[in-house]
């Protein structure tokens, strides 16, 4: 009786306790080189010179490390060598005071002008911190801004990154097949160095044997709204939950690593948690200010997200739940700055897409991304002449994507006003879908009606390999693309490289992710040529057409022999550097038509040779889809 009677105080006691925490104020507190805000669940200190984020605290445990929070934006002004020095600070002040909402909510600014100063970014940069009352959590965004008298300005990375603490943090949580306990820093420091500066093959402790590579933990931002680390000892967790993908670069096909083992060549080597919101990596381009130009961009509110539970998995499908709630509050309603429009100021646009190929009745615009973005434009950077701009690397711009319904129907919301063009892609279609001059007005929705989409095709198909969905998920390997160098494997796996029959062969088996290059046993690298053989009923006449979507690619093109006659190129693909960081997809899906005298072919056996030309290891290729078409005359 006794024991019963100090369990239900103790019960009692936590209860109580709970219910403080979530009615607890928002308190603000300033020293002269720092600024904390607490609601008696977290407490989160900030360095005023920086805006780094200190400290954070939950339930009395400390989860960063001495490496801090911290915000880069990387780039270089024309002429001039690349940095990421913010200005300085100029002021922090108070922009929500708790002192004066009853403590519902805090909120400090931290704000580093540009002033002429040398070796800087040329914007305006605030860093804000937000906390709510009952608020498991906090709040960060960014404003970077870039007046029109100001330099003109090459953005590369754009980053947030959050060194947590070792002795807490021992399990990383990226998606539903990539979740697992990490190894620790002292084992990443000892591991025997591979053939990237980011890459260790583990030599002691829990992962000893295996590889750890930081691309390994890539993901598809559309796919992925929260992640992170948990403590298997402590029992809590920290996630990064994203509200939204609006202001990512690429935004639906958005790809780049979110956390890994820091890979410092010594210690501290701490757990990282990251926003990488404009990135480089998996062909991802730059961001052009031009001279005379204003430019702003909110990044954020994203939300630093703690939380309990008996188990990492359980931490984290409960921050899965946390990042529903955070997309339907999207805008938020509390957060306010120039140029964060708020619902009210903000318009829909809907409509339905129809799906109308002849040669594949059973597609519809079920699931299918539609999205408004900027029209395509040019933009020119460090290297080389004119790149073009278009909605899949765009990240100068905002872009508002939703999902169609099952009969297509689909409305995007929340979009600033303005005038877009509009986009569709879907699984299972090759190409997208575009309607220019969209405009959106505050507080109204644009109604589009039916709009009838019907893929481009230049004849009948004789055959096809994959499924046209942006990544070579479907192939050899594409199931596991995440673990480091499977790329390796190719020369025993396929000693005479790909040998393809249509209507024999299996893609998911005998077509390989990648088309890398071979080792020559001379220190250096040869050519790889595939083969796909096919037969023909007869001989055709007309024109054929073959198809190749890249969904990656470095180095040289792929040139394209049809029973053994030279067709043609692919010519340079865009630099993606998706298959050394283990990875499926790049940011864009680039098509290929290669057209050629159906008299090339035969009634019998025929052969397609697809060589990809090298220079080093790295020079390989991704096919997201394959396909061949003959245009007969009278057709």
């Amino acid at each position: 009786m006794k024991r019963f009677v100090i369990i239900t105080v103790l019960i009692l006691v936590v209860l109580k306790v709970g219910a403080a925490d979530q009615n607890s104020p928002v308190i603000l507190t300033e020293t002269a080189t720092t600024a904390t805000l607490a609601n008696g669940i977290v407490a989160a200190t900030v360095k005023k010179a920086n805006g780094n984020l200190l400290s954070l605290r939950f339930r009395g445990v400390e989860l960063m490390s001495r490496g801090q929070g911290y915000w880069n934006i990387y780039g270089n002004i024309p002429g001039q060598k690349m940095t990421e020095q913010k200005p300085a600070l100029s002021a922090c002040r108070i922009s929500q005071d708790p002192a004066q909402n009853g403590g519902a909510l805090g909120e400090i600014v931290l704000r580093f002008p540009y002033q002429g100063q040398s070796n800087t970014v040329p914007l305006d940069i605030e860093i804000r911190y937000s906390l709510r009352r009952g608020d498991p959590g906090l709040y960060c965004w960014t404003v970077a801004e870039h007046a029109a008298k100001y330099p003109p300005f090459n953005i590369a990375v754009c980053t947030v990154c959050f060194k947590l603490n070792p002795d807490v943090f021992d399990f990383l949580s990226v998606d539903s097949r990539r979740q697992r306990q990490m190894a620790s820093g002292e084992d990443w420091v000892k591991g025997e160095r591979l053939n990237l500066l980011e890459a260790r093959r583990l030599t002691t402790g829990l992962r000893k044997g295996e590889v750890e590579h930081k691309y390994d933990y890539n993901v598809l931002f559309s796919q992925t709204p929260a992640w992170g680390w948990s403590s298997t000892r402590h029992k809590i967790g920290l996630f990064l939950v994203n509200p939204s993908i609006e202001y990512l670069d690429g935004t639906p096909v958005k790809v780049d690593y979110v956390g890994h083992i820091d890979g410092k060549p010594s210690l501290p080597a701490d757990p990282t948690l990251l926003l990488i919101w404009h990135g480089s990596h998996y062909g991802g381009r730059g961001i052009q200010i031009k001279d005379g130009e204003h430019w702003r961009k909110i990044v954020g509110p994203f939300l630093l997200y703690c939380n309990v539970g008996e188990s990492p998995n359980a931490m984290w499908q409960d921050a899965l739940a946390r990042a529903r709630t955070e997309q339907q509050a999207w805008p938020y309603a509390w957060a306010d700055a120039p140029g964060y429009e708020h619902a009210s100021q903000r318009g829909s646009v809907s409509g339905q897409l129809i799906l109308r190929d002849p040669q594949a009745t059973n597609l519809t615009a079920s699931g299918a991304w539609v999205g408004l973005a900027h029209p395509p434009y040019q933009a020119t950077f460090n290297r080389g002449g004119p790149i073009t701009i278009d909605w899949q690397t765009d990240g100068k711009h905002y872009q508002y994507w939703a999902r169609c319904g099952a009969d297509g129907r689909f409305t995007i919301p929340h979009a600033r006003p303005g005038c877009y063009t509009l986009y569709a892609f879907t699984d299972g279609v090759l190409g997208e879908f575009s309607r220019s001059n969209v405009c959106v007005e505050a507080g109204k929705t644009t109604e589009l009606g039916e709009m009838t989409w019907t893929p481009v095709r230049y004849g009948k198909q004789i055959w096809e390999i994959g499924i046209p969905n942006r990544s070579a998920e479907e192939f050899r390997h594409g199931d596991h693309f995440w673990q480091w160098g499977l790329y390796n494997l190719y020369p025993q796996e396929f000693p005479n490289d790909v040998d393809y029959v249509v209507g024999k062969s299996d893609w998911r088996h005998d077509w390989n992710y990648a088309q890398p290059p071979r080792p020559n046993g001379k220190g250096g690298w040869s050519n790889t040529t595939w083969r796909i053989h096919f037969d023909l009923p007869s001989n055709p006449t007309g024109t054929a057409v073959l198809r190749l979507a890249i969904c990656g690619a470095r180095g040289g093109p792929v040139d394209v022999v049809v029973n053994g006659k030279p067709i043609g190129s692919t010519g340079e693909l865009p630099e993606s550097g998706v298959m050394h960081r283990d990875g499926i997809r790049s940011y864009s899906l680039t098509v290929r038509d290669l057209r050629f005298d159906a008299a090339l072919l035969r009634a019998g056996s025929n052969t397609i040779e697809l060589t990809k030309h090298v220079r080093t290891w790295t020079d390989g290729v991704l096919y997201d889809y394959l396909r061949l078409e003959l245009e007969e005359p009278g057709r």
